[in-house]
């Protein structure tokens, strides 16, 4: 095989598809998207609702609605002087959103509550109404038993977690297991896309190449392995300068976005404070990202780069047995089911990241890009599992590379339909 000729094929494709529409397009919209979603996520955590909901109450009980007006003067209001039919009437008017009726059985026994409403609020006022009536109907419980201060003291007292990671070095470090687990779930999806995505298009060139007599006139001069070669070569290096430009430019708009964002909040929470409104709620959680560690990063391109080659080499030779992109649905079937069997292994080790399946999962060349990236994110992995995986994926890629180069010599020169299973193992055989 000559180096040289996988060189001319890698630059042709690395250029032809560099200077497309496509390519530009798309590495120019996902950081502008990126810069779009970031506006969106800050707008709405400084969007101030001026949409009150006002639920009637009838209080037979005569103690639960002071309590709920207490708790929230704008929500309830007690109208226990006006029949049920009325309260109806200012539902369907929609002077209120909606009202209840409470007795002595819901502070007795278990009664369920009925809250008859116009549908406006959605899940999170029915959640808050529920708790709001739990909360006061434990309080009256409690003091119709004559409990003591410090026992209701006790009812009311909540317990939070704060957890902090131990180093094998004995440092303490802060926990950042919730967003690490949503950047492992990330990678995963971004892998699993990319793999589908980049090695569609090498499957596409293959076909149009084949179906425009096009490889042809290469294979008079380039063997097919090296054309082979040079195809995955130059859409990996292709992706490598996507991602190099989304993740520079993300860095730099996250670095420059996070401080302009919490400081016009805080610009805005200062100018409220002075026009006499309540102080503004902290920064959302969003604005405050944990550092991500470089080998991180290093570990993400290099299981990416391994899952492209080990399955670019596939795409191709389904490209190469095909006469048109409709006809490689028959024939996409081994190459994708391992793939969504590792996607939805996935979850599982973004629930268990050490339980037996996600470990063994995660050793298995075709299901380690996806679901050992997640692994990484989220706990920490020994060092002898991802140094296993990727030797694993090495080895399977050397065994589908042959397969593929024997299927791909030659299924480009071949016409005249798509090729059948028994054919392909035809080719393999000879």
């Amino acid at each position: 095989m000559s180096w040289r000729q996988v060189y001319l094929v890698l630059r042709r494709e690395y250029i032809t598809r560099v200077k497309s529409k496509g390519f530009i397009a798309a590495t120019i919209l996902v950081p502008v998207g990126f810069v779009v979603l970031f506006g969106i996520g800050i707008l709405i955590s400084v969007w101030e609702s001026d949409i009150t909901f006002e639920i009637g109450v009838i209080d037979q009980t005569e103690v639960l609605a002071p309590s709920l007006e207490e708790m929230n003067e704008e929500r309830y209001t007690d109208y226990s002087d006006l029949a049920e039919d009325s309260l109806r009437t200012l539902v369907q008017q929609e002077q209120i959103t909606g009202y209840m009726i409470l007795d002595e059985e819901h502070i007795t026994s278990d009664k369920t509550l009925e809250l008859i409403y116009s549908g406006s609020g959605g899940i999170q006022l029915l959640n808050s109404i529920q708790s709001d009536m739990r909360e006061v109907i434990r309080e009256e419980r409690l003091q119709r038993a004559e409990v003591s201060q410090d026992i209701q003291n006790i009812f009311e007292t909540s317990v939070s977690l704060n957890s902090r990671r131990l180093t094998a070095e004995g440092e303490e470090t802060e926990d950042d297991t919730a967003f690490f687990t949503i950047v492992g779930m990330a990678m995963g999806f971004i892998i699993f896309f990319a793999i589908f995505g980049y090695g569609g298009y090498i499957m596409r060139g293959v076909i149009e190449e084949k179906t425009n007599r096009i490889v042809e006139v290469i294979t008079s001069s380039v063997k097919p392995i090296e054309l082979l070669s040079g195809k995955m070569v130059g859409v990996g290096a292709l992706a490598i300068t996507q991602f190099g430009i989304w993740i520079i430019a993300l860095v730099g708009l996250s670095s420059i976005a996070g401080p302009l964002a919490a400081s016009m909040m805080s610009d805005q929470s200062a100018q409220m404070q002075a026009m006499g409104a309540p102080e503004q709620a902290e920064l959302p959680a969003f604005l405050d990202i944990p550092t991500i560690e470089t080998s991180l990063i290093v570990y993400f391109i290099l299981f990416f780069l391994l899952g492209y080659i080990l399955y670019s080499s596939l795409f191709a030779a389904i490209g190469s047995a095909a006469d048109s992109e409709t006809d490689t649905q028959q024939l996409m079937m081994p190459v994708t089911i391992p793939i969504m069997l590792a996607y939805f292994i996935m979850f599982h080790a973004w629930r268990s990241p050490d339980s037996m399946l996600s470990v063994i999962s995660s050793l298995v060349p075709f299901f380690s890009p996806i679901v050992m990236i997640t692994r990484i994110a989220i706990t920490e992995v020994p060092f002898w599992q991802i140094g296993l995986s990727m030797l694993l994926m090495v080895l399977t890629f050397v065994g589908t590379m042959w397969l593929s180069a024997k299927i791909y010599k030659v299924g480009i020169l071949s016409y005249g339909g798509t090729a059948s299973f028994k054919d392909i193992a035809k080719w393999i055989r000879q």
